[in-house]
């Protein structure tokens, strides 16, 4: 058998073979991967579903809790309370409540009289205003009203079944105050069935989303039945069912649990996650921390159910594997075939070829085997015929093999380099809040943003508050890639500076920021040639108060409506500068129709025209004017086309960015304008 298979057989079977036993290892090491990166879709899908959801309970539960606010804060409110009695102070009070009524989202309000415990609802079927029902002290289903007066907290939200009215919702509780004084309780609310099918109920495929108090009491949840309904006022056992402590499987879990959302309550915005078993099946469980309102959205996922990858990727993988271990046998076959057969068979025809006196048949290279040992037996009788040849042959040969693995490491070098800076770009597009930018201000927004090569040292930041927004860019020193790194470290400490002093502030961010980069980067222990300096420009939004604050170093915020130009200076000195300063506010006016502009020096400074001069301050204002009024998108096309045309063949100098926004002009009118102050 073994006779039969010969050389080129028992070549493929070694190979065959080797390749199935390599198989096994890879197999399980795939598997493995596989799991991980499962594990890895599922962690993020959970966190983002949070994140996700908690967008989706804030904003109805926020506009009523808005609502409730300006209805308990309203004059005409506190007056009708001071005397209830008033014809004239009452049909006030019901002409507004009325307006108040048709906004919130259950069509109906509340009111309790702290003087005389009257409970007043009106709902769109309420023909007039008239005490439902009073409270009393000493009754428990009126203890959550007493509770919710004795507290300090200016508002309450608690999911209850009010049994006088028949009805289970989700009210917002606000105190009453005159001077101090409290007056009473008065509020809005939700239908609870509407509110759980709009943000817990879902349609996902093994998703679970629940809201609880930071006690752990369920709030909310698919489950009706699991509602602690009144449970600011009537405390739970530790193990009731109403708690979501009790579906964890041990106390090590509800410890977890517990350290988790003390950890998100501390720092919203965060999304913490652990596995845990729920009624004894494995979950993946993300908790988020609702700041508004005072709960914690709680999601579960089975990630047997979620369709985080699916199974038809599988054969198509098989089927690639198995073409790849063909391809990989044809190969051998032919490599056996050229590196073994081939030269055995022309050593036969040389062989043949010399007998005759014939030495132009070229014998096989030495090697250390059987072969080679056969064709050094044949070159001995014709070396010396064949000496000069034979040397040049092999000087040339082993000069091209040199030749040729110094260009094959110098593509494998290339090719890593490259692959790097490209891996360098994604991470820093990764920073850009393009998402939020569109999110938050959609058509209200353009992006200019051109690195000089694939990363650079250019970015911009955003980040919105319910108050308003913080926009801005900045250039870091240099580009390409140590632009890049410093746009790493840069973002790192305006987060930090933004968490430190707040969004709504950016001179003391300026501040914050050349404070932390000074003690991060000190400047006597770099060298004098690197440059660790930052242009920053930020400007603080109010669209509601049709204002904005800036502040900036070596960065200038422009305005235009086309026919009107302002320039805004930033301070001269940049972050980081070796004089260090102190950066101010200022204050311009956000109005309805003009576009805001901001700009690294790259495009001020690009290159171009008949004498390769700069863009320039003057060509760039001329441009404002001319594109202001214009749609911010059409805007960012012109720009890149105006500096492309002015820079001609000359190439890009710097990183170029240019960021606009602007606000769309209400039904109201424009915003009236107002001098800037410095602050």
């Amino acid at each position: 058998m073994a006779a039969t298979l010969g050389l080129r057989g028992k070549s493929v079977a070694t190979m065959l073979l080797a390749c199935l036993l390599a198989l096994i290892p890879a197999l399980l090491i795939g598997w493995k991967a596989v799991d991980e990166v499962r594990r890895h879709f599922a962690t993020a899908y959970a966190e983002q579903y949070t994140l996700l959801q908690m967008q989706r309970i804030t904003a109805p539960v926020s506009r009523e809790l808005a609502l409730s606010r300006r209805f308990a804060n309203s004059v005409v409110t506190r007056e009708w309370l001071r005397q209830p009695e008033d014809p004239e102070r009452r049909e006030r009070f019901i002409a507004e409540a009325e307006g108040f009524r048709q906004q919130f989202g259950s069509n109906a309000y509340f009111i309790i009289d702290h003087t005389t415990q009257d409970y007043y609802f009106a709902d769109q079927r309420s023909e007039a205003l008239s005490p439902r029902y009073r409270l009393f002290a000493d009754e428990p289903q009126d203890a959550w009203y007493f509770t919710a007066m004795a507290s300090t907290s200016t508002y309450n939200i608690d999911v209850s079944h009010d049994r006088e009215l028949d009805r289970t919702k989700l009210w917002v509780n606000v105190k009453v105050r005159d001077n101090g004084e409290l007056l009473g309780l008065a509020g809005g609310a939700l239908d609870l069935e509407d509110f759980l099918a709009h943000v817990i109920r879902t349609e996902a495929p093994g998703l679970t989303s629940m809201i609880v108090d930071p006690r752990g009491i369920l709030q909310a949840h698919p489950d009706q039945s699991r509602l602690a309904l009144g449970s600011a006022s009537h405390p739970l056992d530790a193990d009731s069912q109403q708690r979501i402590q009790s579906s964890l499987a041990d106390a090590q879990q509800r410890e977890a649990l517990r350290q988790a959302m003390q950890a998100v309550i501390r720092r919203p915005g965060d999304i913490r996650g652990m596995e845990v078993e729920i009624d004894g099946e494995p979950r993946l469980l993300t908790v988020g921390y609702i700041p508004e309102l005072q709960w914690l959205l709680i999601t579960t996922l089975d990630m047997q159910a979620a369709p985080l990858l699916e199974g038809r990727w599988f054969w198509p993988l098989l089927g690639a594997l198995l073409m790849t271990l063909a391809i990989l046998t044809g190969a051998f076959a032919y490599a056996t075939h050229r590196l073994i057969l081939s030269p055995l068979k022309r050593l036969t025809l040389s062989a043949q070829a010399i007998t005759h006196g014939d030495y132009s048949l070229p014998l096989p290279a030495e090697r250390e085997d059987e072969i080679g040992e056969l064709s050094q037996a044949f070159s001995h009788m014709a070396r010396q015929v064949e000496h000069h040849t034979r040397n040049l042959e092999s000087q040339v040969r082993e000069r091209t093999h040199e030749l040729e693995t110094a260009h094959s490491a110098m593509a494998i070098a290339h090719k890593q380099l490259g692959d790097s800076i490209q891996y360098a770009s994604i991470i820093q597009r990764a920073i850009l809040p393009d998402a939020q930018l569109r999110g938050h201000l959609g058509a209200c927004h353009g992006v200019l943003w051109k690195p000089r090569d694939t990363v650079g040292g250019d970015f911009y930041v955003f980040r919105a508050t319910p108050n308003g927004y913080l926009i801005g860019v900045v250039d870091c020193a240099g580009h390409g890639v140590p632009g890049a790194m410093m746009t790493m470290l840069a973002r790192a400490i305006i987060d930090n500076a933004i968490a430190h002093e707040g969004a709504d502030d950016p001179a003391a961010i300026l501040n914050e920021i050349d404070h932390q980069s000074r003690q991060l980067l000190p400047a006597e222990q770099l060298p004098s040639s690197i440059a660790t300096n930052m242009d920053i420009g930020l400007a603080w939004v109010e669209p509601d108060e049709g204002c904005l604050t800036y502040a900036g170093a070596k960065l200038d915020l422009y305005a235009s409506d086309g026919h009107h130009l302002e320039c805004f200076k930033g301070s001269k000195r940049a972050l980081g500068h070796r004089r260090p300063t102190r950066y101010s506010n200022q204050r311009v006016p956000f109005n309805a129709g003009w576009s805001y502009y901001l700009c690294s020096d790259g495009f001020l400074d690009q290159a171009g025209g008949e004498h390769g001069f700069g863009f320039g301050n003057r060509r760039f204002e001329s441009l404002l004017r001319h594109l202001a009024t214009t749609p911010l998108d059409e805007q960012v096309s012109a720009f890149e086309a105006a500096l492309d045309d002015y820079r001609g063949a000359h190439a890009q100098r710097d990183d170029i960015t240019v960021l606009i926004f602007g606000m769309v002009p209400s039904e109201d009118g424009p915003t009236p304008p107002f001098h800037p102050s410095e602050t």
